[in-house]
């Protein structure tokens, strides 16, 4: 059920994604009295899952979910249409409207995504708000468990005071990817400030490790479950651990310590049981493990327990507009930055570039509007700017070849349109095969 609610999300997004897109290209060539031959979700090579003719447009479903396009007369694109482009111009079609017409249409695409990336952070600011822990609220600092983080110097308590020089306010979503794209971070560990600079091959460092989050708030060491074979029979589901062997454990990385350097032994405890303090009696064995299933505790019970104060601040329609332009900006600006490093062989960023897979992979497998409008303007933002890189075949060739044209008044001949298409046709299918290979590379050495 999970891969099929999973399949749902990326279907449903990369669908809306695709049409609008082609929307941008769509309503232009129209306005522009330009025909449009094909508008179609997906690709319909040898064959089409639906199609109808409207009109002078063939409408229609493909087989092939790789994307989508329009056809429009008398263009030089991914078809190769080389038949139309030999007989004499028409006026309806692409080649004959002027050059400040055919960059609109171009540019309609990526336009439409952009637009919509921005507009999802505004309705999600006005429906969800804003909802983070304050960093002053972090007295005891943050949990480092992934060793590349451990390597670049980091440690567990490290509090955050900086990151390239810009304050950390808030602990939310957008921490982790912050870190990775940084040249240095401010901390503070044990009253003095510490300034860590990453590696240049960080991303690669990290991609080699499997231990979750870059930073982590502490939590508390919670019970979720005790197996059949587990000798800890005094303790019971929801149990959180308050302290061993008279030291105090309020959080889990400080029960997992004192397990590790009590391998072996019988200790006494204190949970925490029905919001009542109840002592037991922990078996500790040879490898420092208790045998027993730990959980996850819900920002609403660490806030009754007195762990973090969870803040959510609502806007206004209004309001909202400004947060949600911020937001979207702030994550074009980062997508930016993740491009300049996966073309930045020292940083080996390249290796996690990924196809279909690790898109796929990012939805949850619950179903949540809000984790869907999230990373559907996130991939909004992708393909806008992916599309808008200067490679043939992509709008941004067409737009680079437009503006080649409007300065210098010359026309590239279609021979050479031609030639530099089946080029870009080429070099997107290396980067498609790469991408997806990068995928099937990390699924099969998981």
């Amino acid at each position: 059920m999970d891969i099929v609610i999973k399949l749902s999300q990326f279907l449903l997004s990369l669908s809306l994604l695709i049409i609008l897109h082609e929307l941008g290209h769509f309503i232009p060539a129209k306005l522009f009295k330009t025909r449009v031959e094909k508008f179609y979700l997906f690709f319909d090579v040898k064959y089409s899952l639906f199609k109808k003719k409207i009109g002078e447009t063939e409408y229609g479903i493909g087989w092939l979910p790789l994307g989508g396009y329009v056809k429009i007369s008398g263009m030089i694109d991914e078809s190769m249409d080389k038949e139309q482009m030999a007989l004499p111009p028409q006026p309806w079609e692409f080649r004959t409207k002027p050059a400040w017409q055919r960059l609109i249409i171009m540019l309609g695409g990526v336009t439409v995504n952009f637009i919509l990336a921005f507009i999802i952070y505004i309705g999600m600011a006005f429906v969800y708000g804003d909802t983070y822990i304050a960093n002053t609220d972090l007295k005891d600092g943050l949990l480092v468990e992934n060793p590349a983080m451990i390597k670049a110097g980091f440690r567990t308590g490290d509090k955050l005071i900086s990151i390239d020089d810009k304050k950390v306010e808030n602990i939310d979503g957008d921490l982790n990817m912050n870190i990775i794209m940084s040249k240095k971070i401010l901390i503070e560990r044990n009253g003095k400030q510490i300034t860590i600079t990453p590696p240049t091959d960080f991303v690669d460092q990290l991609s080699k490790t499997e231990k979750g989050l870059l930073l982590r708030m502490r939590i508390p060491f919670a019970v979720k479950d005790i197996p059949a074979e587990s000798a800890n029979k005094d303790l019971k589901p929801k149990d959180i651990m308050v302290s061993i062997n008279g030291q105090e454990t309020k959080y889990y990385d400080q029960v997992m310590t004192i397990l590790k350097n009590n391998k072996g032994k019988t200790l006494p405890a204190v949970v925490l049981r029905d919001l009542k303090q109840t002592p037991v009696n922990l078996k500790v064995n040879k490898n420092g493990k208790l045998v027993i299933e730990t959980g996850s505790v819900d920002l609403k019970t660490l806030e009754k327990l007195g762990y973090y104060k969870i803040s959510t601040k609502q806007y206004s329609f209004l309001e909202s507009i400004p947060v949600g332009l911020e937001k979207g900006k702030n994550q074009l600006v980062n997508y930016g930055k993740q491009l300049k490093m996966i073309f930045n062989p020292q940083t080996k960023a390249y290796k996690q570039v990924g196809g279909f897979g690790a898109i796929f992979g990012i939805f949850p497998p619950t179903w949540s509007w809000e984790a869907f409008w999230t990373i559907t303007a996130l991939l909004s933002i992708m393909l806008g700017v992916m599309n808008l890189l200067p490679i043939p075949a992509l709008d941004g060739g067409h737009v680079m070849f437009l503006l080649y044209e409007m300065i210098s008044g010359k026309k590239p001949s279609d021979k050479f349109l031609e030639n530099a298409q089946m080029i870009g046709i080429v070099l997107l299918i290396t980067l498609l095969i790469f991408a997806n290979g990068n995928d099937i590379y990390k699924a099969i050495t998981k």
